[in-house]
């Protein structure tokens, strides 16, 4: 019986999500201007959610079934100690990796608060007019990759198709303390 609540209590956590964005439905004043000629895939991540790891390996996905199609760029939220900075963290690493993703630091979480998310994780695509056309994850729980809503919702809206949605649920942790 024990084990059967425990087991239970691991999937409950695996497939609660976390707290939902609120982003602008058009790209926000205050933040670097997107293109124009393509669409812009953000990414929000606190470098020590282990969900975080799963999000980067399907950017991975979503990047090389898009080829050139889209500008992306990961913000990672540091913590306020100077150990965690990104050029000895992995993450960081792996995300910069991807070709075509740009890696910034999100010092205190400015472009995270100004974008709305507040899940580690979170994922706002804005179309080349600078309007939110998808808001969500791309992980299928926490910590696990795998064929997900998310990911084949963006790929279908940077291919130009229309989508069975344009809203997924967002599994990691809190990017801020007050979560």
């Amino acid at each position: 019986m024990a084990v059967s609540v425990g087991v239970r209590a691991l999937m409950v956590y695996a497939n609660t999500p976390g707290p939902a964005a609120v982003p602008a439905q058009h790209w926000p004043e205050g933040a670097p201007t997107p293109s124009r000629q393509k669409p812009t895939l953000l990414v929000f991540l606190h470098p020590q959610c282990p969900c975080s790891r799963a999000t980067i390996g399907e950017l991975a996905e979503i990047m090389a079934r898009c080829p050139e199609q889209v500008v992306t760029t990961v913000y990672l939220s540091f913590p306020a100690a100077p150990a965690a900075r990104r050029d000895t963290n992995s993450l960081w690493r792996s995300a910069a990796a991807i070709p075509e993703v740009r890696v910034l630091e999100d010092d205190g979480g400015r472009m995270a608060r100004l974008f709305g998310a507040r899940t580690s994780g979170q994922v706002l695509l804005y179309d080349s007019t600078g309007t939110l056309a998808f808001k969500g994850g791309i992980t299928v729980s926490r910590g696990h990759a795998g064929d997900n809503f998310g990911r084949e919702a963006i790929v279908s809206l940077i291919r130009g198709n229309v989508p069975r949605g344009r809203a997924s649920s967002v599994f990691g942790c809190a990017l801020f303390g007050e979560e």
